[in-house]
Protein backbone atom coordinates (compact mmCIF):
# COMPACT_ATOMS: atom_id res chain seq x y z
CA UNK A 1 0.00 0.00 0.00
CA UNK A 2 1.21 3.49 -0.85
CA UNK A 3 0.05 6.54 1.11
CA UNK A 4 0.43 9.99 -0.42
CA UNK A 5 0.70 12.24 2.62
CA UNK A 6 0.41 16.00 2.82
CA UNK A 7 3.21 16.98 5.20
CA UNK A 8 1.83 20.45 5.88
CA UNK A 9 3.55 23.78 5.27
CA UNK A 10 6.61 23.26 7.46
CA UNK A 11 5.78 23.32 11.15
CA UNK A 12 5.92 19.61 12.13
CA UNK A 13 2.99 20.14 14.49
CA UNK A 14 0.81 20.98 11.47
CA UNK A 15 1.16 17.43 10.18
CA UNK A 16 -2.19 15.68 10.56
CA UNK A 17 -2.61 12.96 13.19
CA UNK A 18 -3.21 10.42 10.43
CA UNK A 19 -0.19 11.55 8.44
CA UNK A 20 2.03 11.35 11.52
CA UNK A 21 0.81 7.84 12.34
CA UNK A 22 1.46 6.60 8.81
CA UNK A 23 4.96 8.09 8.69
CA UNK A 24 5.78 6.49 12.02
CA UNK A 25 4.66 3.05 10.79
CA UNK A 26 5.96 3.23 7.21
CA UNK A 27 8.60 0.77 6.04
CA UNK A 28 9.63 2.99 3.12
CA UNK A 29 9.45 6.79 3.02
CA UNK A 30 9.89 8.91 -0.10
CA UNK A 31 9.81 12.62 0.68
CA UNK A 32 10.25 15.83 -1.29
CA UNK A 33 13.47 16.92 0.39
CA UNK A 34 13.65 20.30 -1.31
CA UNK A 35 10.44 21.43 0.42
CA UNK A 36 9.45 19.11 3.26
CA UNK A 37 10.79 20.00 6.71
CA UNK A 38 12.99 17.03 7.79
CA UNK A 39 11.48 17.31 11.29
CA UNK A 40 8.29 15.84 9.83
CA UNK A 41 10.13 12.53 9.52
CA UNK A 42 11.54 12.57 13.06
CA UNK A 43 9.17 9.80 14.18
CA UNK A 44 10.11 7.37 11.43
CA UNK A 45 11.18 3.87 12.42
CA UNK A 46 14.98 3.49 12.68
CA UNK A 47 14.85 0.68 10.14
CA UNK A 48 12.71 2.58 7.63
CA UNK A 49 14.22 3.11 4.19
CA UNK A 50 14.16 6.85 3.45
CA UNK A 51 14.54 8.36 -0.03
CA UNK A 52 14.80 12.04 -0.95
CA UNK A 53 12.88 12.47 -4.21
CA UNK A 54 14.49 15.86 -4.95
CA UNK A 55 17.11 14.12 -7.10
CA UNK A 56 14.91 11.31 -8.39
CA UNK A 57 12.98 10.89 -11.63
CA UNK A 58 9.38 9.67 -11.83
CA UNK A 59 10.60 6.26 -12.97
CA UNK A 60 12.94 6.00 -9.98
CA UNK A 61 10.19 6.97 -7.52
CA UNK A 62 7.80 4.39 -8.97
CA UNK A 63 10.53 1.74 -8.94
CA UNK A 64 11.02 2.23 -5.19
CA UNK A 65 7.26 1.92 -4.62
CA UNK A 66 7.04 -1.18 -6.80
CA UNK A 67 9.95 -2.86 -5.01
CA UNK A 68 8.37 -2.12 -1.63
CA UNK A 69 5.04 -3.53 -2.81
CA UNK A 70 6.70 -6.74 -3.98
CA UNK A 71 8.15 -7.15 -0.49
CA UNK A 72 4.80 -6.46 1.18
CA UNK A 73 6.04 -3.18 2.68
CA UNK A 74 4.08 0.02 3.30
CA UNK A 75 5.27 3.18 1.57
CA UNK A 76 4.68 6.76 2.72
CA UNK A 77 5.07 9.23 -0.16
CA UNK A 78 5.42 12.54 1.65
CA UNK A 79 4.59 15.75 -0.22
CA UNK A 80 4.77 19.31 1.04
CA UNK A 81 1.59 21.15 2.05
CA UNK A 82 -1.40 19.41 0.55
CA UNK A 83 -0.55 17.25 -2.47
CA UNK A 84 -3.60 18.46 -4.41
CA UNK A 85 -1.97 21.88 -4.95
CA UNK A 86 1.11 21.73 -7.19
CA UNK A 87 1.88 18.32 -5.76
CA UNK A 88 2.61 16.43 -9.02
CA UNK A 89 1.15 13.28 -7.49
CA UNK A 90 -1.52 12.56 -10.11
CA UNK A 91 1.11 11.23 -12.51
CA UNK A 92 2.34 8.87 -9.79
CA UNK A 93 -1.17 7.59 -9.14
CA UNK A 94 -1.68 6.91 -12.85
CA UNK A 95 1.46 4.78 -12.88
CA UNK A 96 0.37 2.91 -9.75
CA UNK A 97 -3.02 2.22 -11.34
CA UNK A 98 -1.27 0.59 -14.29
CA UNK A 99 0.81 -1.54 -11.92
CA UNK A 100 -2.23 -2.53 -9.86
CA UNK A 101 -0.77 -1.00 -6.69
CA UNK A 102 -3.29 0.33 -4.17
CA UNK A 103 -2.86 3.82 -2.73
CA UNK A 104 -4.60 6.38 -0.56
CA UNK A 105 -4.26 10.16 -0.35
CA UNK A 106 -4.02 11.81 3.07
CA UNK A 107 -4.65 15.57 2.83
CA UNK A 108 -2.49 18.12 4.59
CA UNK A 109 -2.48 21.79 5.53
CA UNK A 110 -1.51 23.86 2.50
CA UNK A 111 1.02 26.66 2.66
CA UNK A 112 -1.66 29.12 1.49
CA UNK A 113 -3.65 28.30 4.62
CA UNK A 114 -0.57 28.65 6.82
CA UNK A 115 0.18 31.99 5.18
CA UNK A 116 -3.27 33.33 6.10
CA UNK A 117 -2.73 32.16 9.67
CA UNK A 118 0.63 33.91 9.87
CA UNK A 119 -0.87 37.09 8.43
CA UNK A 120 -3.87 36.82 10.78
CA UNK A 121 -6.16 37.49 7.85
CA UNK A 122 -9.23 35.90 6.25
CA UNK A 123 -9.17 35.47 2.47
CA UNK A 124 -12.97 35.62 2.10
CA UNK A 125 -14.10 38.83 3.79
CA UNK A 126 -17.75 39.86 3.29
CA UNK A 127 -18.00 42.88 1.03
CA UNK A 128 -14.38 42.46 -0.09
CA UNK A 129 -13.94 39.10 -1.77
CA UNK A 130 -15.69 35.75 -1.64
CA UNK A 131 -13.33 34.14 -4.14
CA UNK A 132 -9.77 32.88 -3.73
CA UNK A 133 -7.67 32.29 -6.83
CA UNK A 134 -4.68 29.98 -6.41
CA UNK A 135 -2.33 30.34 -9.34
CA UNK A 136 1.24 30.87 -10.53
CA UNK A 137 3.14 32.56 -13.32
CA UNK A 138 4.47 30.45 -16.15
CA UNK A 139 7.90 28.98 -15.64
CA UNK A 140 9.20 25.77 -17.13
CA UNK A 141 5.61 24.62 -16.68
CA UNK A 142 3.54 26.82 -19.03
CA UNK A 143 0.16 28.29 -18.12
CA UNK A 144 -2.98 27.76 -20.22
CA UNK A 145 -3.76 30.89 -22.26
CA UNK A 146 -7.04 31.47 -20.41
CA UNK A 147 -5.18 31.46 -17.06
CA UNK A 148 -2.74 34.28 -17.68
CA UNK A 149 -2.16 36.56 -14.67
CA UNK A 150 -3.82 39.53 -16.39
CA UNK A 151 -7.01 37.52 -17.04
CA UNK A 152 -7.24 36.38 -13.42
CA UNK A 153 -6.39 39.82 -12.02
CA UNK A 154 -9.39 41.30 -13.83
CA UNK A 155 -11.65 39.76 -11.15
CA UNK A 156 -9.82 41.64 -8.36
CA UNK A 157 -10.57 38.70 -6.10
CA UNK A 158 -8.16 37.47 -3.43
CA UNK A 159 -5.15 35.94 -5.18
CA UNK A 160 -2.53 33.59 -3.79
CA UNK A 161 0.35 33.18 -6.20
CA UNK A 162 2.74 30.25 -5.88
CA UNK A 163 6.19 29.75 -7.39
CA UNK A 164 6.51 33.32 -8.67
CA UNK A 165 8.28 35.40 -6.01
CA UNK A 166 11.53 35.34 -8.00
CA UNK A 167 9.90 37.62 -10.59
CA UNK A 168 8.11 40.08 -8.33
CA UNK A 169 8.50 43.16 -10.50
CA UNK A 170 7.11 41.36 -13.52
CA UNK A 171 4.30 39.85 -11.46
CA UNK A 172 3.27 43.23 -10.04
CA UNK A 173 3.30 44.82 -13.49
CA UNK A 174 1.07 42.08 -14.86
CA UNK A 175 -1.33 42.30 -11.91
CA UNK A 176 -1.69 46.05 -12.46
CA UNK A 177 -2.15 45.51 -16.19
CA UNK A 178 -4.97 43.13 -15.35
CA UNK A 179 -6.87 45.69 -13.30
CA UNK A 180 -5.58 45.81 -9.74
CA UNK A 181 -4.92 49.42 -8.62
CA UNK A 182 -1.33 50.27 -7.70
CA UNK A 183 -2.27 50.70 -4.03
CA UNK A 184 -3.62 47.13 -3.74
CA UNK A 185 -2.12 45.53 -0.61
CA UNK A 186 0.35 42.67 -1.05
CA UNK A 187 1.91 40.36 1.52
CA UNK A 188 4.72 37.94 0.75
CA UNK A 189 5.12 35.06 3.19
CA UNK A 190 8.43 33.21 3.04
CA UNK A 191 8.37 29.64 4.42
CA UNK A 192 5.03 30.00 6.18
CA UNK A 193 5.03 28.31 9.64
CA UNK A 194 8.76 27.50 9.56
CA UNK A 195 11.06 28.80 12.30
CA UNK A 196 12.71 31.17 9.80
CA UNK A 197 9.43 32.50 8.37
CA UNK A 198 9.50 36.05 7.00
CA UNK A 199 6.62 38.36 6.10
CA UNK A 200 7.04 41.36 3.80
CA UNK A 201 4.10 43.71 3.22
CA UNK A 202 3.49 46.58 0.85
CA UNK A 203 1.47 47.44 -2.23
CA UNK A 204 1.78 46.50 -5.88
CA UNK A 205 3.83 49.68 -6.24
CA UNK A 206 6.30 48.99 -3.42
CA UNK A 207 6.47 45.25 -2.74
CA UNK A 208 8.96 44.40 -5.48
CA UNK A 209 11.75 46.50 -3.98
CA UNK A 210 10.93 45.33 -0.46
CA UNK A 211 11.10 41.65 -1.44
CA UNK A 212 14.39 42.26 -3.23
CA UNK A 213 15.83 43.96 -0.15
CA UNK A 214 14.70 41.01 1.99
CA UNK A 215 16.57 38.64 -0.32
CA UNK A 216 13.54 36.42 -0.94
CA UNK A 217 13.93 34.49 -4.19
CA UNK A 218 11.90 31.30 -3.67
CA UNK A 219 9.82 29.25 -1.20
CA UNK A 220 7.36 32.09 -0.69
CA UNK A 221 3.72 32.86 -1.44
CA UNK A 222 2.48 36.16 -2.80
CA UNK A 223 -0.95 37.15 -1.50
CA UNK A 224 -2.81 40.01 -3.17
CA UNK A 225 -6.05 41.81 -2.42
CA UNK A 226 -8.10 44.07 -0.19
CA UNK A 227 -8.55 41.21 2.29
CA UNK A 228 -5.25 42.48 3.72
CA UNK A 229 -6.91 45.75 4.67
CA UNK A 230 -9.22 46.58 7.55
CA UNK A 231 -12.42 47.59 5.71
CA UNK A 232 -15.05 44.85 5.42
CA UNK A 233 -18.66 44.03 6.22
CA UNK A 234 -19.72 41.93 9.20
CA UNK A 235 -20.74 38.35 8.54
CA UNK A 236 -24.46 37.52 8.36
CA UNK A 237 -23.69 34.31 10.25
CA UNK A 238 -23.56 36.12 13.60
CA UNK A 239 -25.78 39.08 12.73
CA UNK A 240 -28.53 39.38 15.35
CA UNK A 241 -30.94 40.62 12.66
CA UNK A 242 -30.34 37.61 10.39
CA UNK A 243 -32.23 34.31 10.72
CA UNK A 244 -30.86 30.91 9.77
CA UNK A 245 -31.56 27.27 10.53
CA UNK A 246 -30.12 27.47 14.05
CA UNK A 247 -31.25 30.91 15.21
CA UNK A 248 -34.12 33.34 14.69
CA UNK A 249 -33.44 37.01 14.15
CA UNK A 250 -33.83 39.14 17.24
CA UNK A 251 -36.16 42.14 17.01
CA UNK A 252 -34.42 45.50 16.79
CA UNK A 253 -34.47 47.47 20.02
Amino acid sequence: MVYFIGAGPGDPELLTVKGKRLIETADVIIYAGSLVNPQVLSGAKPEAEIYDSAGMTLDEVIAVMQKAEEKGLMTARVHTGDPSVYGAHREQMVRLDKLGISYEVVPGVSSFQAAAASLKREYTLPGVSQTVILTRMAGRTPMPEREQIEELAAHQATMVIFLSVGEMETLCSRLKAGGYPSDTPVAVVYKASWEDEKIVTGTLETIGEKVDQAGIKKTALVTVGRFLGDAFELSKLYDAQFSHGYRQAKPEA
